[in-house]
């Protein structure tokens, strides 16, 4: 039980702080995908869906080091306005919605020959 004392109520001129019960919501899903959520939580960037499917289709191992890279990325396109931004690094190719911190999609060198993005206002190279 935590005592939560920015909400009181008061009876015969006593105020008296509000019990209120503390619970952990536990998401759905398997280990491995909520694992992998909160790491990239502490990360500071999302993966949609389709980012995920992109990296295991693609063979895409991000490192924690290239992790920290993009996250710099994306915090230096939100200091300039980008809304929508390409991040280029290390061969690799993501669009980044910045206000959300989420990555869209996943491109890897071998598809970003004659490849078109579409949608972004700006792109960062790492």
């Amino acid at each position: 039980m935590v005592v939560n004392n920015s909400f009181t109520n008061r009876v015969n001129g006593i105020t008296r702080g509000v019990i209120t019960k503390k619970t952990n919501v536990i998401p759905s899903g398997d280990f491995n995908s909520v694992l992998q959520e909160r790491i990239n939580e502490i990360a500071g960037l999302k993966f949609s869906k389709h980012a995920e499917q992109r990296l295991q289709a693609r063979n895409i191992n991000l490192t924690q080091t290239q992790k920290t890279k993009m996250n710099e990325a994306v915090s230096k396109a939100e200091s300039k306005g980008v809304k929508d931004s390409l991040v280029l690094m290390d061969n690799l190719a993501f669009v980044v919605n910045v206000k959300s911190r989420t990555v869209i999609t996943a491109v890897s060198s071998n598809e970003l020959k004659e490849n078109v993005f579409t949608n972004i206002d700006g792109a960062v190279i790492v």
